[in-house]
């Protein structure tokens, strides 16, 4: 029996979306400050299926690099976007993770087309089930609130 085929959203709200995703990004990468992070995101489909992604990427003073190649780039990308639009991802979540001194970890949820800070004792429940490094403590925090960029004329009508 094949496999029942997402729906698959229209060209406006894909396209809006990537923009959302685009400016997300544009907005996350100075907000986790200097230095190298993680980022994860994974999401549900609405067919149950899980899916996910990393990026590495380093943010030096006036610049940040992507420690991927374009493809990998891509499908995060890709990814981030098609949860942002939300008609064929029910749950995704945004990790970054940043060792400096520690590890510390901050995320956040996709809800409304948009990435809002998750509540840091979920966070840190989820992170305390990851394999402890004694040599390296875990902290959570409290992720930045990323700025929603102003919405198309069809999400403001």
């Amino acid at each position: 029996m094949p496999e029942p085929e997402l729906p698959r959203p229209d060209n406006a709200a894909t396209a809006s979306a990537m923009g959302r995703a685009l400016h997300a990004l544009t907005a996350l990468f100075p907000a986790l400050g200097e230095g190298s992070h993680e980022l994860h995101i994974n999401a549900e489909r609405t067919d149950g299926t899980e899916v996910s992604a990393d990026l590495y990427v380093t943010v030096e003073p006036g610049s940040c690099h992507v420690d991927h190649s374009a493809e990998e780039y891509v499908q995060f990308f890709v990814l981030l976007t098609f949860a942002l639009e939300n008609s064929t991802v029910r749950d995704a979540v945004l990790v970054a993770t940043t060792a400096d001194a520690g590890i510390r970890t901050c995320g956040w949820e996709v809800r409304a087309g948009w990435l809002h800070p998750m509540d840091t004792a979920e966070l840190h429940k989820a992170a305390t089930s990851l394999p402890a490094d004694d040599a390296a403590p875990h902290v959570v925090c409290h992720a930045p609130v990323l700025h929603r960029p102003h919405g198309t004329a069809e999400e403001r009508s």
